[in-house]
């Protein structure tokens, strides 16, 4: 097992090189970079969505401003330019950049925002704590009613109650979670109908004010609707994961032997099925975790006004605020990388038969 992992930590190397390095280029190629962003500023447009779209990237050289290589640059003095370069570290080749990113990046140092006036990790610290709420929130809610309705669904299936909680849990995982999230502002927060939930924030503004009692309820009450919204699809993937294991399992051999010995329905499921049908669910609880914290989360979160780091990104990529863009995809690519890893660990953990030492990886 020792030079199994070994190997996966190795191979993260290559792979999370490679994903920089291709999102890297890309951004070469995106119009409206930094320095024309401030450039705009200096000249008025920076309201101006044209010129966002229309602007050359940052390297590109294809300007029309008097050889320039940003537009809007016309009349702007070459030092001024420069200068704008040097600080956005624009004067340098782009595979100097890269390397000294990686670099950094590998001691996780991440810089300064471009546009912020702080530290990228100070900033990915403040907005940490509304992402792990709805991450944590939706995984505890989602496997809470899916494993006991999957495991209902499976002792009940073809049944008219698994035939109708089926329908819905295929709507569920159809409907998108930011149309449902709208759909609930709609109808729940001031949008046609009733205003019961509030609209934007993890909080209210005189939560500090209000009793240790009254402060959990603030939070949840926030929480209700972006919660929802986005445990719609987790919900019905994680039922049906449940429901297909317990029903592979309930078909071997040793439950027909378990009912032979005469245990009841309650014993078999829970004494002998249960540990078996649940493997590839608590294996996969890592994986469900991440998804449940990033996945989905960037719609919601600007949906519901939340400050985490899904609003974050979005507002970076916006911005054009390159070292928050790189920052947080390599966090999210190497917990992926991660938590790929420690999924396979649980899984020997759990049942020992498996050995991935005698697999390619």
């Amino acid at each position: 097992m020792g030079a199994y992992i070994l190997r996966r930590l190795l191979l993260m190397i290559p792979t999370i090189v490679g994903i920089m390095a291709i999102s890297f280029i890309v951004i070469q190629f995106a119009p409206g970079g930094p320095v024309e962003q401030v450039i705009a500023q200096l000249t008025g447009q920076a309201d101006s969505a044209d010129q966002r779209l229309s602007g050359g990237g940052d390297l590109l050289g294809g300007g029309s401003d008097e050889g320039s290589k940003y537009r809007g640059a016309q009349g702007l003095d070459p030092e001024l330019i420069a200068k704008l370069e040097k600080q956005f570290g624009f004067d340098k080749p782009p595979l100097t950049r890269f390397g000294e990113m990686m670099w950094n990046y590998s001691r996780f140092d991440f810089g300064e925002s471009f546009f912020r006036n702080t530290s990228v990790l100070e900033l990915i610290k403040e907005k940490l704590p509304v992402s792990i709420s709805l991450g944590i929130w939706i995984l505890i809610f989602s496997y809470a009613i899916s494993i006991p309705l999957g495991i209902r669904k499976a002792v009940k299936d073809g049944s008219t109650f698994d035939v109708w909680t089926s329908g819905v849990i295929v709507v569920g995982y159809a409907v998108p979670s930011f149309l449902f999230g709208i759909l609930l502002i709609v109808l729940f927060a001031g949008g046609s109908f009733y205003d019961w939930f509030p609209l934007r924030g993890l909080v209210s503004d005189n939560f500090d004010q209000l009793t240790w009692w009254q402060k959990p309820l603030d939070y949840f009450w926030h929480l209700t609707l972006p919660l929802i919204s986005l445990s719609l699809s987790a919900f019905a993937t994680t039922t049906l994961l449940t429901k297909n294991s317990f029903i592979e399992e309930i078909k071997k051999q040793y439950v027909v032997t378990a009912r032979a010995k005469g245990l009841n329905q309650r014993q078999v499921l829970y004494g002998h099925v249960f540990r078996n049908a649940m493997l590839i669910i608590i294996a996969g609880f890592p994986g469900a975790f991440i998804s449940a914290f990033f996945t989905g989360s960037l719609l919601i979160e600007n949906i519901f006004s939340l400050d985490g780091l899904g609003r974050l990104g979005y507002l970076s990529v916006i911005n054009r605020d390159y070292p928050i863009v790189f920052a947080t995809l390599y966090i999210f690519s190497l917990l992926g990388l991660v938590v790929s890893l420690v999924s396979d660990l649980i899984y020997t953990w759990i049942d020992p038969r498996i050995d991935f030492e005698r697999r390619d990886v």
